[in-house]
C-alpha cells in the first residue's frame, strides 16, 4: 500500500450523528418525523442526494430546484453550529494513531469524503497536518458509488488505484472503491457490508 484514502464520517470520526439530529429537525419544520433507520439511508451519500431521500421519506414532493437549495443550506448551517463543539476527542477509537502510523511508514494519505464540511473537521480534529491531499464534496461532481472521490483522491497522491487502499464505512463508499480498481477496508462493527478485502470494526484495529 503506497496511498491510504479515508473516508470521513463513520471511519475517523462519527460526525453522522449530528447530520441525523440537523436532518432530524429539518424533517419537523416540514411536518414528519425523520427516524435513526432512515438516517441509515444517507451514509455515504452527498447532501443534495441526502435531502431528497428525506424528502421520500416524507412523501414530500413539487419542491422547486431553488426550494431544495435553501433546505439543504438550512441544514448545513445548523449542522456546522452543531460541529462547534467537535474536538480530537471525538475520533473514532485508534483513528489517530493509525494515521501516524502510516505516515510514519512513508504512506501518502488522502482524504476522500462525500462531506463538504471536511477542511473544517479536520481542523477541528487537529489532523489536518496528516492528509496529503484532501478530495471532498467540494471538488467532485458524482457521488458515490461512483468512484470519482477516489479516482480524484488517488490523482492527488500521484498513484494509481492499485496502489490505494480505501477505508469505508457505507456500502456505496465500498462499491465505488471496487469499481475504481482500489483494494478495500470495510470499517464496519456490525459485518453488514460485502464485497470488501478485509474488515475491521475500527483503524485500532489495524495497529496490531
Amino acid at each position: 500500500m503506497k496511498g491510504a484514502i479515508f473516508d470521513l464520517d463513520g471511519v475517523i470520526v462519527d460526525t453522522a450523528k449530528y447530520h441525523y439530529l440537523a436532518w432530524r429537525e429539518i424533517a419537523k419544520e416540514l411536518g414528519f418525523d425523520f427516524h435513526k433507520s432512515d438516517n441509515e439511508r444517507l451514509k455515504g451519500v452527498s447532501r443534495m442526494a441526502s435531502l431528497e431521500i428525506l424528502l421520500e421519506v416524507g412523501g414530500i414532493k413539487g419542491l422547486s430546484d431553488n426550494e431544495k437549495a435553501n433546505i439543504a443550506e438550512k441544514k448545513n448551517q445548523r449542522y456546522v453550529q452543531m460541529l462547534a463543539d467537535l474536538d480530537e476527542d471525538e475520533m473514532l477509537p485508534g483513528a489517530k494513531d493509525y494515521l501516524h502510523k502510516l505516515k510514519g511508514e512513508g504512506v501518502k494519505i488522502a482524504l476522500g469524503s462525500a462531506s463538504k464540511n471536511s477542511p473544517l473537521i479536520l481542523e477541528k480534529l487537529k489532523i489536518a497536518d496528516l492528509f496529503d491531499a484532501v478530495v471532498d464534496g467540494n471538488s467532485v461532481q458524482k457521488a458515490k458509488p461512483d468512484p470519482e472521490v477516489f479516482l480524484k483522491a488517488a490523482e492527488a497522491l500521484k498513484l494509481k488505484p492499485d496502489e490505494c487502499c480505501v477505508f469505508e464505512d457505507s456500502q456505496a463508499g465500498i462499491d465505488a472503491a471496487l469499481k475504481g480498481g482500489f483494494h478495500t477496508v470495510a470499517v464496519d462493527k456490525d459485518g453488514v457490508l460485502y464485497g470488501y478485502e478485509k474488515r475491521v470494526a475500527c483503524l485500532g484495529d489495524l495497529l496490531y
